[in-house]
């Protein structure tokens, strides 16, 4: 079975291989193998609207089973934000380290006991025939006062595990693979898609 991941993100593409390795009969496939991949505006108000829409529109395109997420960090104190944002936070071209950079300046007066966030995770699976899944995974932790480590890419510097006393950038993959919002939701859509 070919199994479409819409997204160009390599780091991304990476982790949901390792997660689904175990499927003998799966074999990848990301949006570089195909050309003229439309662009999908996503105007969802939730992570789950987003992945359904993405899912969805490749599916038609490459007539394929599609994989699709959304994801992104959710802080308390910022009323929720970046949210739906996170990718576009700091502007449609920033780099992770301005998006960081942002969410530690909004957050620079609010205490250790106030920093609560969490990444979110929504995964829809769309088939040709019209089937959808959906799956979701969370990941509790705070907002560090500064970046560290390098393993991870997009939040995961500033996004501390107070459990294992690391940011998610100092986790190495294996690990991250185990405890993420997006490991959460994988686990999740490898058991539908082994039911499959």
């Amino acid at each position: 079975m070919e199994l479409v991941i819409a997204t160009k993100n390599h780091h991304k593409v990476r982790e949901i291989k390792d997660k689904f390795s175990c499927i003998e009969y799966l074999e990848i496939r990301s949006l570089d193998d195909f050309n003229n991949v439309p662009d999908i505006l996503e105007d969802g108000k939730t992570f789950e609207q987003n992945s359904l829409k993405k899912a969805r529109e490749l599916s038609r395109f490459t007539g394929l089973p599609c994989l699709a997420d959304d994801s992104g960090l959710v802080v308390d104190a910022l009323k929720g934000e970046p949210g739906v944002y996170s990718a576009r936070y700091a502007g449609e071209n920033a780099s992770d380290i301005e998006r960081n950079s942002l969410v530690l300046e909004r957050m620079k007066d609010v205490p250790e006991g106030s920093r609560a966030a969490r990444f979110i995770c929504a995964i829809a699976i769309v088939l040709p025939d019209g089937r959808e899944f959906l799956t979701e995974g969370r990941c509790e932790g705070t907002i560090a006062c500064k970046p560290e480590g390098d393993q991870g890419f997009g939040y995961d510097p500033i996004f501390y595990l107070p459990e294992m006393g690391k940011t998610m950038a100092q986790l190495p993959l294996s690990e991250k693979n185990r405890i993420s919002h997006r490991a959460r939701a994988l686990e999740k859509a490898k058991a539908i898609l082994t039911h499959l």
